[in-house]
């Protein structure tokens, strides 16, 4: 949550975050594009920091900054200024707080997203419902991972009075309750108290102790992870003027495509071709001596490896130690890194975890998303208080 001295900076961090001098700022300042008021202690004013960085890029676009730009958007520098989430060397930060030691923590679902929501945590009686929810009524037939969540979504959109939620208060509540809904999608009748209870009997498990805390901490893993593709396409949404269904939809369009959440089916795919743990090294040579891509390892934001999967591969082995198509997957891990042919991603972590407790296909997809969608209600709320559209530019072929 930004700190109040950091959304309200002095006349000289104005003037040095926009590039110009005094005397520009204060014509700003006039002409009703920074908001400012008088510093609490002391002469001088201060001014707002999120029309700041409007104005800084607004700026930037009209200086003609495309080739910039166009770098970011492949894996590059930052394009949004301050976001919910960022990234460091020990992997996404929740508003300041790693990810895995949250995780470690054994945190809640619910109390990340408060987290990533209002930047509060400990509000436990605001995800608690007064009325037992709906349960899912959704079409017979078959069905990729995410369709139960893409027409859950849709029925709670229409079902929803306080659809378009204008006030802060309103909208956290109404993302409390997307999130829960989203739960109930992916199974008929699943009505836990818990988010990560309700998914558990959604998967059809007992829904022990050990069995929720497993998932809780996969979906506190991939609750965020700054402007990630679906995150950046909910926030593209919420720009627009989106409402919160919308964003979501959005996001949930682009998760699951193989370059992103889909890689976990993918991943899938590849373990379910491999007999047992002894089948592992013939035919890791033989994938990589065709030059067929390996899913699952190698993410370009952590040449190192990524700090979620380890704690989703100890879970996997602590629970399905016994399980063959576990140690199968373990034992992938193991040799990829004895060839040095990538570390392992947040997906295969996913896919271990989706099998040491005897998931349904698809079902580390469906964690990853509902996990996800409190990151992305996050950034579309972030996104709208800013106020901006975000519309890149295109660049006209050379000689065109």
């Amino acid at each position: 949550m930004t700190c109040e001295h950091d959304a309200w900076l002095d006349a000289a961090a104005s003037a040095s975050l926009l590039g110009v001098k005094r005397r520009t700022l204060y014509a700003y300042v006039s002409r009703g594009l920074v908001r400012s008021r008088p510093a609490p202690r002391g002469p001088g004013r201060r001014y707002a920091r999120d029309d700041l960085e409007r104005l800084a890029t607004r700026s930037a676009a009209r200086r003609g900054h495309g080739p910039v730009a166009a770098g970011a958007l492949r894996w590059g520098d930052t394009v949004i200024a301050r976001a919910v989430a960022t990234l460091s060397a020990a992997g996404p930060l929740y508003r300041g707080i790693a990810a895995t030691e949250l995780a470690s923590a054994g945190a809640s679902f619910e109390d990340v997203a408060e987290l990533l929501l209002t930047g509060r945590r400990g509000r436990w009686g605001l995800w608690t419902e007064t009325t037992p929810g709906r349960r899912a009524r959704l079409p017979a037939g078959p069905r990729q991972p995410l369709d139960g969540l893409v027409l859950r979504l849709g029925l709670q959109a229409i079902r929803d009075p306080q659809r378009f939620a204008g006030s802060v208060p309103a909208r956290h509540a109404q993302a409390r309750r997307l999130l829960r809904g989203l739960a109930r999608a992916a199974g008929e009748g699943a009505l836990h108290p818990t988010i990560a209870g309700t998914l558990a009997e959604a998967f059809g498990l007992r829904g022990t102790a050990r069995e929720r805390a497993a998932i809780d901490a996969a979906l506190v893993l991939c609750a965020d992870h700054e402007l990630n593709a679906s995150t950046f396409a909910a926030r593209v949404a919420s720009s627009a003027g989106a409402d919160a269904y919308g964003a979501v939809a959005a996001g949930l369009a682009t998760l699951g495509g193989t370059q992103h959440g889909g890689a976990v089916r993918r991943v899938a795919a590849c373990c379910g071709g491999l007999r047992d743990a002894a089948d592992v090294p013939r035919a890791l040579r033989a994938r990589l001596a065709r030059g067929e891509e390996l899913p699952g390892f190698g993410h370009p934001l952590y040449p190192e490896g990524d700090p979620r999967t380890p704690p989703l591969l100890e879970r996997a082995r602590a629970l399905g130690r016994r399980r063959r198509d576990v140690r199968t997957a373990l034992a992938l891990v193991d040799a990829v890194a004895l060839v040095g042919a990538g570390a392992p991603t947040l997906d295969i972590g996913l896919h271990a975890l989706a099998r040491a407790l005897a998931l349904p296909a698809g079902a580390g997809l469906v964690l990853f998303a509902v996990g996800r969608a409190a990151g992305w209600l996050a950034h579309a709320h972030e996104q709208r208080d800013q106020g901006y559209a975000i519309r890149p530019r295109a660049r006209p072929p050379k000689g065109g």
